[in-house]
């Protein structure tokens, strides 16, 4: 497995297994916590293991959390998805900075997000299955969501979004969530 920075997003990474592939199929490591700690992350921050099913043209996002943030590792496990993450970190070099990223279960590359970054994701095929594992416990009192389609933004969403949670269709601009996480 070899852990790759991603220079949209400062200390956001891909870990890419190495599959073994034969007539049966292939294996691979998805999680190595040897190499998750050469890059200066803490493998056994990690608390919480969570998949997501959808359906092609399923949006999901854009997700954050206010307060200290979260950090995650994200991995299509099944299928394939347009993975989409925003900078949100006033600090950092890459602020507003966006990264997109095809994950599939081909590959099973897992996306390190760091946390203060928003996320979202479009399901590209029939099924998708997209696995996070996250560093706190779920709190729904700080989630936040960003309008997936703000100008601001210009996400290039390959497909038309065909189901969405009402809270991500009534989600507010960037400048708004960006107003509200300063106060």
């Amino acid at each position: 497995m070899k852990a790759t920075q991603v220079p949209q997003i400062a200390g956001a990474y891909l870990f890419e297994p190495t599959p073994f592939a034969d007539e049966r199929g292939f294996f691979c490591r998805t999680f190595d916590a040897d190499v998750v700690r050469s890059v200066g992350i803490d493998p056994d921050s990690f608390i919480q293991d969570s998949l997501s099913r959808s359906a092609r043209g399923v949006l999901r996002g854009l997700h954050l959390r206010s307060g200290a943030g979260e950090a995650k590792l994200v991995r299509c496990s099944y299928g394939q998805i347009f993975d989409v993450v925003v900078d949100l970190r006033p600090d950092s070099p890459t602020y507003l900075g966006r990264g997109f990223f095809e994950l599939s279960g081909e590959t099973q590359t897992t996306l390190y997000i760091p946390a203060g970054c928003a996320h979202g994701f479009q399901a590209l095929t029939e099924t998708a299955d997209t696995s996070y594992r996250i560093d706190r416990p779920h709190d729904p009192a700080e989630d936040v969501t960003i309008a997936f389609d703000d100008p601001e933004l210009s996400i290039p969403w390959p497909l038309p979004a065909i189901s969405m949670s009402q809270r991500d269709r009534e989600a507010p601009p960037l400048a708004a969530v960006l107003k509200h996480l300063e106060s």
